[in-house]
């Protein structure tokens, strides 16, 4: 088998446990299917703005569960919007875990909150660097010459 053939099918397989495992879902395929020779870059550029709106949103959570006083509609909203990027670019497993944060916001459970937290930071980093990963395995793939299977 040649360079070009392995890489491919390296990168068909890593692709393939992504989904198995949950950290995708179908909406990252979809995602995936509006890419074309005119924006070639479009999944990296979407999924790139994802990472930085989720890392400021992190950012905030934090800030606010280590206040004294927590604004549990400030939280929840934090979490809200964190859910829906994350759902919009499918990663499955971050959003579920916002699912169940958003209940302990409900419930103005702080160590709920707290774990959930933590939680969500696992998952996200998790995501961010299996996409990282995959982003990585497309660039070698059109480096060797080879083309993205979509």
């Amino acid at each position: 088998m040649d360079a070009v053939a392995h890489l491919r099918n390296q990168l068909v397989d890593y692709t393939a446990s992504l989904f198995q495992e949950g950290f995708l879902d179908d909406q990252f395929t979809q995602l995936q299917q509006l890419q074309d020779e005119s924006n070639p870059d479009f999944v990296v550029e979407v999924v790139t703005l994802f990472f930085e709106d989720a890392e400021r949103l992190l950012n905030e959570l934090a800030k606010e569960l280590g206040q004294a006083s927590i604004d549990f509609k400030r939280v929840d909203a934090h979490v809200h919007q964190l859910k829906g990027s994350s759902s919009s670019i499918g990663a499955q497993r971050v959003q579920k875990v916002c699912i169940a944060f958003r209940g302990y916001c409900e419930e103005q459970n702080v160590e709920g909150c707290l774990k959930s937290l933590q939680q969500v930071k696992e998952e996200y980093w998790l995501v961010k660097n299996k996409l990282e990963t995959l982003f990585k395995m497309k660039q070698q793939l059109l480096a060797a010459g080879g083309s993205v299977p979509m």
